[in-house]
């Protein structure tokens, strides 16, 4: 996609104010933290002269421009490998991520991610608004959850898309195995959650300190199989996206989700466990847990679009096996 750019006039009641509450407040789809990447990636003008400060005040007349250019950081280095597309046109793709794909690069795997692949196969059609190792990146699922999820092509998607991840109006359901039966059955866990003082790289809830994290739950199936503890087949709903959301709120309601291996319950020993069942189960690597819907206004039309996906083999493997 060429670049696209956005002639906006002031009136005069916006005279004396800074450009970046002036942008922001016309356009309400862009969060402020990207219109402060789009400032300094000098993509704002003012009467055909960049913008180098945030705090430039607006005056009687300015003509402002802002830029969503696209440009592909060469920081990524390529990789050439199939991906499953559940849907792509000029704007997004929506992709199904397998369980134990890192989405971008990081310490001590710089060049077998998701990003690398997506840079091998789109090339110079990604954003950069997530920085110099995120091309195209808008949110992302954790290395042993599979799923959906989506990719923006250019800025301009990239900038409303993530307006509506801050809004929290995505919809984003997953599935999940869990040890155990929830009370009630059906219901809404809201709590904070923050940083764990013992292990920074571990999320967990607190009562008054932290960010909101909503999650609203259902469960599908109570599995009640010989020589296996109990074990329910759940929908989750985030109504927040806060890191290992769905994780956490299990170990705040006494359980786990199959297969995690940070956030676990404690003393989950079993004398007697069918043997198919235990290696199934430790075919997984991680969490048994499946980004299966991905909801959001389309950026470039603003429609409702939803995309589903069906469980991962492995997922429904053990799935059927608990059926049987």
């Amino acid at each position: 996609m060429k670049n696209k750019t956005i002639k906006i006039l002031p009136t005069a009641s916006d005279i004396g104010k800074r450009i970046d509450v002036f942008l922001s407040e016309r356009l309400k789809e862009v969060t402020r933290s990207n219109l402060k990447k789009i400032i300094n990636l000098k993509n704002v003008t003012v009467n055909k002269v960049v913008v180098e400060a945030q705090s430039k005040k607006i005056k009687d007349k300015d003509e402002i421009t802002i830029t969503f250019q696209e440009e592909i950081n060469k920081k990524i280095t390529p990789l050439k490998k199939s991906l499953d597309i559940v849907y792509e046109d000029k704007d997004l793709i929506i992709i199904n991520k397998p369980q134990g794909m890192v989405v971008h690069p990081g310490a001590g795997n710089k060049n077998n991610t998701l990003v690398n692949i997506i840079v091998g196969n789109f090339k110079k059609k990604l954003s950069n608004l997530s920085g110099a190792t995120r091309p195209g990146i808008v949110h992302r699922i954790d290395k042993d959850t599979s799923g959906l999820l989506v990719v923006a092509k250019n800025n301009f998607a990239h900038a409303r898309l993530s307006k509506q991840f801050s809004d929290h109006s995505i919809k984003r359901k997953y599935v999940a195995l869990v040890w155990g039966v929830l009370r009630p059955l059906k219901g809404t866990i809201e709590t904070f959650i923050t940083r764990n003082k013992r292990n920074r790289q571990l999320m967990t809830t607190d009562e008054f300190k932290g960010k909101k994290a909503i999650t609203k739950y259902s469960i599908i199936k109570v599995f009640n199989k010989k020589d296996v503890p109990k074990i329910s087949l759940i929908e989750f709903e985030l109504k927040t996206g806060r890191t290992h959301q769905i994780r956490v709120h299990m170990i705040y309601k006494g359980t786990s989700l199959l297969g995690d291996q940070k956030y676990r319950k404690k003393n989950m020993k079993y004398k007697k466990i069918d043997k198919v069942f235990e290696e199934i189960l430790n075919s997984f690597k991680g969490q048994v847990l499946h980004a299966s819907t991905l909801g959001f206004d389309h950026p470039r039309n603003l429609k409702k679009v939803e995309f589903k996906t069906k469980l991962p083999i492995k997922f429904k493997k053990l799935v059927d096996y608990l059926e049987s």
